[in-house]
């Protein structure tokens, strides 16, 4: 199954920020034999983006829907999200205008935890590319082109995150290679992987249960 990788984070910090306004309204975390048994489901609409380091360019992402667990006894999180196909334009050699449309394919659930307030989660995350287009002409990249190995996401909730209102979580990731692009291979990979990518989601309000 398909899923964006910024969803699946954005929804666990979601969660266990709700959990903590609804369960202990006062500036500490509840202390986890203080937490009540059970499970709590939020689920979120997302937006959000990603910066892509080595072509200097922003794909817009969503908007998508997120659906996240709380283990209210042990602060454990894991989440499901479903995003569309990203699409993004850049320069490279800058003048020569590219196209790729991107999906994330989550790989396992994403798992994240509570940690004195603060909520990080991360995704195993494999980028494969659907449409390629350089100088607005059409690439063939078959229809495996994707990382040769899942990108490790993770993502931190930020200031002013509620459970209840939502808000930012954001994380740096690196782009692994990729392969199975066909003769587009050296290229992509000239262009595109690498560290120093930034991730933003952008979680709605929350309905629970």
């Amino acid at each position: 199954m398909r899923r964006s990788l910024g969803m699946f984070l954005v929804s666990a910090a979601g969660l266990a920020a709700v959990t903590l306004q609804a369960a202990a309204p006062a500036v500490a975390a509840p202390s986890r034999a203080a937490l009540p048994a059970g499970t709590i489901t939020a689920t979120y609409p997302v937006t959000g983006s990603t910066f892509l380091s080595k072509v200097n360019g922003t794909v817009p992402l969503g908007p998508g829907t997120l659906v996240s667990t709380l283990d209210l006894s042990t602060s454990a999180l894991t989440s499901t999200l479903t995003l569309p196909p990203a699409t993004g334009t850049f320069k490279i050699l800058g003048f020569i205008p590219v196209t790729a449309t991107t999906e994330f394919i989550q790989n396992g659930p994403a798992t994240g935890a509570l940690t004195k307030g603060v909520v990080t989660t991360t995704a195993s995350v494999t980028l494969k590319l659907d449409r390629l287009s350089i100088g607005g002409i059409p690439i063939w990249i078959g229809d495996e082109c994707q990382t040769s190995s899942p990108a490790s996401i993770t993502v931190t909730s930020q200031p002013g995150f509620n459970l209840l209102s939502g808000g930012n979580l954001a994380g740096t990731y690196t782009i692994p290679n990729f392969s199975h692009c066909g003769l587009a291979t050296f290229l992509i990979n000239l262009t595109i992987p690498g560290p120093n990518n930034t991730i933003t989601l952008t979680l709605g309000k929350a309905k629970l249960g």
